[in-house]
């Protein structure tokens, strides 16, 4: 149902509807359901999309033109016959109420009378004869290659988890209940599901929260918004908190559709304000990397404040209080205007500061000493010792990248940091490294690894290893300040000769920090989890101080 405006509304936004000498773009149309009433509009001119089927919904109709504000729009044109089985825009006027709505048969829509009401509106004539816009829609159907971009979905430049948890209280009602799909259908279809693109599944928040359909659940656009439609209202009380604590908890494992290295983002909706208390879950969340969105709308007026339990359950809520993770709405009514702006956050995937753990955003070198006096069997045993540093890392495409260089008197570029996309090719590539053999020039290697390894520069996320078991032939302090000045953390790791007045020389501040040191190569083992623990805690730091 939703799928075809879709279409028109994101492929062809900038076309022109000139129906009245005016010009009225796509951006101005609003998608509505079947059972949109006419005072659910914002607007008192404006153009709405009717999705296919209508006439298979129970809708309600009062008067034969005008209409009862009351009544369904869709349902209204219907009526009038300006609208036919496939859907499509409607152009609705919004006018004073009056007494008397008469009842009446037509185009197989029975109208009902109404003695009065507040508001009507009607249908304008003009659209319908004339309606640029209509045109505009079969033109974008008929294109197969539209259709496919919605249908096969895969935002490439979005790929996350996202879990979306909709305000199913009774404080919000049914009415509203449904603008808020609108709302979430219109975000989701923005987002383009794919394989290659972002995994969306549902939460409803009441007095238990309910997991609708879970990450792995829908793949298609068109099969998720049908989903989204099919949501039935619950009722009870806005436990918002209960509802993050059982997403944290339950619902981003690999049973239910998450994909390693890929963010996860939860959307929180709420009408006014929580029930329950928020933080402790909101604590759990950013723990366990977890990009908590809050979606507030329709903030408590002033003289409801005083039934708010806690006026900073926004601040509270969020993965970081920075204003990027909250997001305001003032009424239901106005919610699909902001979906792109959503849309655009959630993907703005370098600001998802709770996703960035060390683990998943790190770029990782290894500077491998080849020379002749290390030795086939000890070369393995550094083999070795990288590979458990990269095991503990989530390497992937949109995750942590590894790389590696080998030296001796010139430099091999082994793979780089992006050759690889999963652990297991990087774990692989690591472990078939061929010995070299040869002098030692830990310096010439260092700059190569800075200029050929690091290509694109990103301070506090890049990490040179350099492991090496004696005097380097060439300076190495100018090599190594150059790297350190252009972000990349350096550790020396020394083994056997490995003078360690050289490898401080080498390695980044604090000095005790990164420098290790061991007479023998079965001792390399022992510095994995050293290695990495430093790893995550330069991050972290460097992460904290980061604008």
């Amino acid at each position: 149902r939703f799928t075809w405006f879709k279409i028109i509304h994101s492929e062809i936004s900038s076309f022109m509807v000139n129906s009245d000498g005016g010009g009225r773009g796509l951006s101005d149309v609003d998608p509505v359901s079947c059972e949109t009433r006419g005072s659910d509009l914002e607007l008192d001119d404006v153009v709405v999309l009717c999705p296919p089927g209508c006439r298979r919904t129970r809708m309600s109709v009062f008067g034969t033109g005008p209409y009862a504000a009351v009544s369904s729009v869709c349902g209204a044109a219907l009526h009038r016959g300006a609208l036919g089985p496939s859907g499509g825009p409607v152009r609705v006027l919004k006018q004073r109420g009056q007494h008397s709505y008469v009842s009446s048969y037509a185009n197989g829509i029975q109208s009902l009378g109404l003695s009065r009401w507040t508001s009507s509106f009607s249908l304008s004539g003009r659209v319908f004869q004339k309606c640029v816009l209509c045109v505009a829609a079969k033109k974008a159907l008929k294109k197969p290659s539209l259709v496919k971009k919605v249908q096969a979905g895969g935002n490439k430049d979005c790929q996350m988890d996202v879990a979306v948890v909709m305000d199913s209280s009774r404080n919000i009602g049914q009415r509203r209940f449904n603008l808020q799909k609108n709302f979430v259908a219109k975000l989701a279809a923005m987002l383009r599901v794919g394989a290659s693109g972002p995994h969306v599944g549902l939460i409803q928040a009441s007095d238990s929260p309910k997991t609708e359909f879970v990450l792995s659940s829908y793949t298609q656009p068109k099969d998720l918004l049908f989903a989204i439609k099919e949501l039935t209202f619950l009722g009870g009380d806005t436990n918002t908190g209960k509802a993050i604590l059982h997403t944290a908890e339950t619902f981003f494992t690999q049973e239910n559709g998450m994909r390693r290295g890929h963010p996860r983002v939860m959307v929180v909706m709420i009408d006014g304000w929580p029930s329950d208390d928020v933080e402790q879950a909101a604590i759990l969340a950013r723990e366990s990397g977890i990009n908590v969105f809050l979606v507030s709308v329709a903030k408590p007026a002033a003289e409801e404040l005083s039934m708010v339990t806690d006026r900073d359950f926004m601040k509270k809520a969020v993965c970081k209080d920075n204003g990027f993770f909250s997001y305001s709405i003032p009424s239901w009514f106005s919610t699909t205007k902001h979906a792109r702006s959503v849309m655009q956050r959630l993907c703005s995937l370098d600001s998802l500061l709770c996703s960035k753990t060390c683990y998943n955003s790190v770029n990782i070198g290894f500077l491998i000493d080849g020379s002749s006096s290390v030795g086939m069997d000890n070369f393995k045993m550094v083999l070795d010792f990288l590979a458990g540093i990269a095991q503990s890392f989530d390497i992937s495409d949109i995750g942590s990248h590894v790389g590696a260089v080998q030296f001796t008197y010139d430099q091999r570029m082994e793979f780089g940091l992006f050759d690889h996309s999963t652990k297991e090719d990087t774990m692989n590539a690591l472990r078939g490294i061929s010995y070299m053999s040869g002098g030692t020039s830990t310096g010439s290697a260092i700059s190569y690894a800075t200029q050929n390894l690091f290509r694109h520069p990103r301070r506090g996320h890049d990490f040179l290893v350099v492991v090496t078991d004696g005097q380097s032939y060439d300076d190495i302090r100018g090599p190594a300040m150059a790297a350190q000045r252009q972000g990349i953390t350096i550790f020396s790791v020394g083994v056997a000769w490995a003078p360690l007045d050289d490898l401080r020389a080498m390695s980044s501040e604090p000095k005790d920090h990164h420098t290790l040191f061991t007479r023998e190569f079965t001792g390399l083992l022992d510095f994995i989890p050293l290695v990495v623990r430093s790893i995550c805690q330069d991050f972290t730091e460097n992460s904290e101080i980061r604008p």
